[in-house]
């Protein structure tokens, strides 16, 4: 995997964020097993509540498509207006969302960062696991 690759798709997913209330854009970019990659924005909503995060974004639209197998996320997110980035890590609804459909002790999520966003040279991140963002997360094998 090529993770300064994905930080960057998640740069370019960013732009396509529907923010007029926070003015916080967010990206993400969700790879599976097989190497595609589906880009997530967040899209925000006047009454709030049904406002969606740029990581479900990511998983809903691999999951409608028939894909169940992932490997890794890249998100970033910062002011609309930003120039650089700082990391920006998933809320606990999209760590929940993650826990559901990936393998939770191996499922990487990297928490991307720039200097400049225009210019790749500058991008760094920061690597976890899923188990580390979600200890003693709920998933699945819980319910068996």
């Amino acid at each position: 995997m090529n993770e300064k690759f994905l930080v960057a798709e998640a740069i370019e997913a960013r732009k396509n964020a529907y923010t007029p209330y926070s003015h916080f854009q967010v990206g993400a970019a969700l790879l599976t097993a097989d190497g595609t990659v589906f880009r997530g924005c967040n899209i925000e909503n006047a009454a709030y509540t049904p406002t969606n995060c740029a990581e479900r974004t990511a998983f809903f639209k691999a999951v409608s498509e028939g894909v169940r197998d992932f490997s890794a996320i890249a998100i970033v997110g910062g002011p609309e207006d930003a120039k650089s980035l700082e990391v920006c890590a998933p809320c606990g609804v999209c760590r929940q969302v993650m826990r559901e459909f990936t393998d939770y002790e191996k499922f990487i999520v990297l928490l991307g960062k720039a200097q400049d966003v225009n210019n790749s040279e500058t991008i760094t991140w920061e690597r976890y696991t899923l188990k580390e963002l979600l200890p003693f997360g709920f998933g699945p094998d819980n319910l068996a």
